[in-house]
């Protein structure tokens, strides 16, 4: 789940490392494959690209699965081409989910998002009604059993990140989305591994819902991210500490 609390960031950033690896590698080369076709194939000259190979690097892909993915995506290489689309919607409790495609097939996307959010007891909603609700924003993760608030903190600041902060584990960089890239070469440039890069879509309010409400809002974000055309889900869910998935 992409989101902005302690549960979705620590779920997000360790999935990388998860039997979920297969799904997420199959995302990354989606939207690495559409950046280059969409801009070309040089991340020099190509901003989208450049943050697409970054996220990539950050989840520990291959080199050459990274090339093939370019190559494919500039006609290099046979591939498949990808629309985009986004779907906003409001799970169970009213948390609004902002649901980004890439898929070879819109009707069956559109078909397998609305069986989704229908049978976990979501709804559509209108345009403009949800993403109104977030803001774009750079994330960075590190384990914050390999390096302390304050090493990652200096490197991030120059850098030109906002905040550095540790919530179970986990150390969170944030940045403005014109500042990621300077922010994610900074720190690794200083030798900092991350668990996960990305500009992601920030909630600019939580909603907060009992156990139940929780647990059935985060049933319908799993489901919609197992779907093979859903490349991101963002919410405003506050996740409970203790909260745990089932």
């Amino acid at each position: 789940m992409s989101g902005h609390s302690k549960w979705a960031t620590i779920k997000h950033a360790k999935g990388a490392a998860d039997a979920r690896r297969g799904q997420m590698f199959t995302k990354l080369i989606k939207e690495i494959s559409i950046a280059a076709r969409m801009g070309g194939g040089s991340a020099d000259a190509n901003p989208r690209l450049r943050t697409a190979i970054l996220k990539a690097r950050a989840a520990n892909m291959p080199k050459d699965n990274i090339d093939r993915a370019i190559k494919k995506g500039t006609g290099e290489l046979e591939g498949v081409n990808y629309e985009e689309l986004t779907y906003e919607a409001y799970a169970p409790g009213g948390v609004a989910v902002l649901i980004e495609v890439l898929t070879d097939n819109k009707n069956r996307a559109a078909a397998d998002v609305r069986n989704i959010l229908t049978r976990a007891g979501g709804q559509l909603a209108t345009a403009g009604s949800v993403s109104r609700l977030f803001k774009r924003q750079g994330i960075i993760t590190l384990d914050g059993e390999k390096y302390t608030e304050d090493q990652v903190m200096e490197a991030a600041i120059e850098g030109g990140a906002e905040d550095v902060s540790l919530q179970d584990g986990i150390i969170e960089v944030t940045t403005a989305p014109e500042d990621f890239e300077t922010a994610a070469n900074m720190l690794s440039e200083k030798g900092f591994e991350t668990m996960s890069a990305e500009i992601s879509m920030v909630p600019e309010a939580d909603v907060s819902l009992d156990n139940d409400g929780t647990a059935k809002a985060v049933r319908l974000i799993e489901r919609l991210e197992e779907n093979d055309d859903v490349q991101n889900v963002y919410s405003n869910i506050n996740i409970p500490d203790g909260f745990e998935s089932e």
